[in-house]
């Protein structure tokens, strides 16, 4: 039997990745002051003991006033390296290879955990020592929405400093062992915010056309790229439609330029400038999917599909059209940790079950072999 793509290794650069599943960095809100506790690594483990190929740690911020919410995790010290490289060691010991994804928030840092609300933080509600060091700052002087804080534009002087706090996460992400980088640039974090027109309205060479605001994420990319080693390979997140003035086209001339930087693989997201489902493509299964088979085509770049990617099938179609080169799943893994092991024996893929730890696929098999009438409670009752 054919193995399907999905089960099929993938290699980029000298990383060999064992199939094409990929967890998707999703934000736990569970760091103290910026350090890793052990939810992440159980997280973490979770994962990689379900069988996924690569899993990406949550967007780990390169600055402190980059933080999101009193959860984030952070890169901007040495101190939480070796947090980082315990969960970095734990998850390759469960059988995947793992990333990290590096972000700053800029405008839509300093608010609460969203169970919690989501509201912008005041010092009394954040209730953390560092206030003053945890600044609004965005590529112009434009709140998101009437709710929220006027950030600070950005000097000149100043991005370069954040282009250069992105290159010293990069190589501390090297110290603590990560296999990829991911670079975020989506979801209306800083990045994003100089690509879009309406985020950023700066006058000089960072504002105005298309070539300008793009010039953030391409210094970001190279800068990272000359900080982490040319064997190991890096991705970026795109918002690939905001829905608010940054469209795909748009996307594919940006993901030429960060190719022939040295990134590897573009993360098609889309959204994160308004509230709500990404405008011109209302959540169903796989709608963010044309994204990644537009900039594969388009742009000639190794791509990853998300957006409710569910089924089986589903992800196993989207490979086998060409579509992606990788499929990420985020919360539906939070439903089915085990969903790569479940997907390989619905494939047919891992008959022994030899895609996860022994201390699992053992016990799984040895059923199989004993009780071979016996189905998953996943393939769905017998009566």
């Amino acid at each position: 039997m054919t193995t399907p793509l999905l089960f099929t290794p993938l290699t980029l650069r000298d990383l060999v990745l064992k199939n094409r599943v990929v967890v998707a960095p999703m934000h736990q809100y569970a760091g103290e002051r910026g350090f890793a506790t052990d939810w992440h690594l159980m997280n973490a483990g979770r994962y990689a003991a379900g069988g996924a190929g690569l899993f990406i740690v949550e967007s780990t911020k390169v600055e402190r006033r980059g933080c999101g919410t009193v959860g984030d995790l952070g890169l901007w010290d040495d101190a939480f390296i070796p947090g980082l490289k315990r969960i970095a060691d734990f998850t390759r010991a469960c059988g995947a290879k793992v990333g990290i994804q590096l972000g700053h928030s800029g405008r839509k840092s300093r608010t609460g955990r969203p169970w919690e609300g989501g509201r912008p933080l005041t010092p009394e509600t954040a209730n953390v020592p560092d206030w003053d060091r945890w600044e609004l700052v965005a590529p112009s002087a434009i709140a998101p929405d009437a709710r929220t804080p006027v950030p600070r534009a950005l000097s000149r002087s100043e991005i370069a400093a954040v282009v250069q706090a992105f290159a010293r996460a990069t190589a501390r992400a090297e110290q603590a062992g990560f296999d990829v980088v991911e670079l975020h640039g989506a979801h209306g974090f800083l990045i994003h915010q100089f690509l879009n027109p309406q985020s950023n309205q700066r006058t000089d060479d960072y504002g105005g056309s298309a070539a300008n605001r793009m010039r953030f994420a391409l210094e970001v990319a190279e800068a990272a790229r000359a900080a982490w080693p040319a064997h190991k390979p890096l991705f970026m997140r795109l918002s690939v439609d905001d829905g608010t003035g940054w469209d795909p086209a748009a996307s594919v001339g940006l993901a030429r330029e960060l190719k022939a930087r040295g990134i590897d693989v573009v993360d098609c997201s889309g959204g994160g400038m308004l509230p709500g489902p990404v405008p011109n493509a209302p959540p169903a299964y796989g709608y963010q999917v044309p994204y990644a088979a537009q900039l594969r085509q388009e742009a000639g770049i190794a791509t990853m599909a998300v957006g409710l990617i569910v089924h089986a099938r589903q992800a196993e179609a989207i490979l086998q059209q060409g579509q992606a080169d990788l499929v990420a799943l985020a919360r539906e893994l939070l439903y089915n940790p085990n969903w790569p092991l479940d997907a390989a024996q619905k494939l047919g893929a891992d008959p022994q079950f030899a895609l996860v730890p022994p201390a699992a696929g053992w016990w799984l098999d040895k059923r199989r072999a004993s009780a071979p009438g016996v189905q998953p409670s996943t393939f769905g009752t017998t009566t």
